[in-house]
């Protein structure tokens, strides 16, 4: 057996767990001998809110911006793209976590401020190949959110 949990959940409503789904086929059609989760590369990458975007005071293409991320304090992040707004919601990566492309996030000084983390676009996270600018969420959830919770991209796989 090779099916998708979610691609099931679209056929049939249901509320089991991929764990729980697993023990009901095995116990009623057939053996299912793993379940794989996809995407997990994506599990430490959580949705952050823009509070304030504004200009790098030494650079004329870099913005300087303050992230909530869920944590309680608000970071400093410095940010390349072009399509960062304020009040708006991104994909985040905090300092110590690895994005899919292999790069680790460090704290560090970017034209003299420190940045603490990073917006993420589509390219960094794996999701295709736009990079013109970081990946703007169009969700209703709380900052700090999980991104694989807040997005249709992960999955589990029943085999």
């Amino acid at each position: 057996m090779n099916a998708s949990y979610e691609w099931l959940k679209a056929f049939v409503a249901f509320d089991a767990t991929p764990t729980q789904l697993r023990d009901l086929i095995t116990a009623h059609t057939a053996t299912v001998d793993e379940l794989v989760p996809v995407r997990q590369d994506l599990a430490p990458i959580v949705v952050a809110r823009v509070i304030d975007a504004s200009p790098h005071p030494d650079s004329d293409h870099l913005w300087f911006t303050k992230v909530d991320d869920g944590s309680g304090e608000l970071l400093e992040v410095v940010c390349g793209a072009p399509n960062v707004t304020a009040g708006k919601l991104y994909p985040f990566a905090r300092v110590g976590v690895t994005i899919p492309t292999g790069m680790k996030m460090e704290r560090r000084k970017i034209r003299g401020i420190v940045s603490n983390g990073m917006l993420c676009s589509a390219k960094e996270l794996g999701l295709g190949e736009n990079h013109d600018g970081i990946l703007e969420l169009n969700v209703d959830v709380a900052p700090g959110t999980k991104f694989l919770c807040a997005m249709a991209v992960g999955e589990t796989r029943l085999f």
